[in-house]
């Protein structure tokens, strides 16, 4: 276990997570649900969001959860476009914080001097600490490119399923069963994928070439 490593990576999980949540309950809220805001869940506080099982499976599995935010379809403005809206809104959360991260970068690339000697006037960039901070951003974006990845699969319970339920107007009893179902389903077919050379959701590759794009 490299506890550098885990370092460098818990700052990426821990936003990606909180906005993630914090933008489903600021979604739900925006168009007509308080339910998230009378749990708690309208907060940038972490505790509020992380699930600590599915924190440590993220950690050390490579695959995890947080706390899914809560909601009344009922109270919406218009039900089956709002649940999808609500739906999107931590995947396109994180995307958009990838690409914080990645503009942090590209503007340390941009340092003059950056390919050549880090003595001079930007000496700063160049130390331990500061290549470590950039490392922590670097490790962010690609983590929060895998949670709007990830999520936007099509698979019960991620936030593609609920994207793609809103458009087929299934009753909340049937689609509460795909939900039952399918949770298990995507579990083993993580395991799977992580004990075996089989790439059954290629999340690493796009994240590759996500980054190769944007870097």
């Amino acid at each position: 276990m490299n506890w550098q490593n885990i370092l460098y990576t818990l700052p990426g999980i821990i936003i990606g997570l909180t906005v993630h949540e914090y933008c489903h309950a600021l979604a739900a809220f925006t168009l007509g649900d308080h339910t998230a805001r009378e749990m708690g869940r309208l907060s940038f506080n972490p505790l509020k969001h992380i699930d600590p099982i599915g924190f440590l499976f993220i950690i050390f599995a490579g695959f995890g959860w947080a706390k899914p935010v809560q909601f009344n379809p009922g109270n919406l403005r218009r039900p089956r476009r709002d649940k999808a809206i609500v739906a999107a809104a931590g995947p396109l959360s994180n995307l958009v914080l990838a690409l914080v991260f990645i503009a942090i970068v590209k503007a340390w690339i941009a340092l003059p001097g950056f390919t050549g000697s880090p003595d001079g006037a930007f000496s700063f960039f160049y130390t331990d600490f500061f290549i470590g901070f950039i490392t922590v951003v670097l490790r962010g974006a690609a983590i929060n490119l895998g949670l709007f990845v990830f999520n936007l699969f099509p698979i019960p319970p991620l936030d593609g399923s609920h994207i793609v339920f809103s458009g087929l107007n299934l009753s909340p009893e049937t689609e509460a069963r795909i939900m039952k179902i399918g949770a298990p389903v995507l579990f083993i077919l993580l395991i799977v994928q992580n004990r075996t050379s089989l790439t059954i959701l290629p999340i690493g590759k796009l994240i590759s070439l996500m980054l190769n794009f944007l870097l």
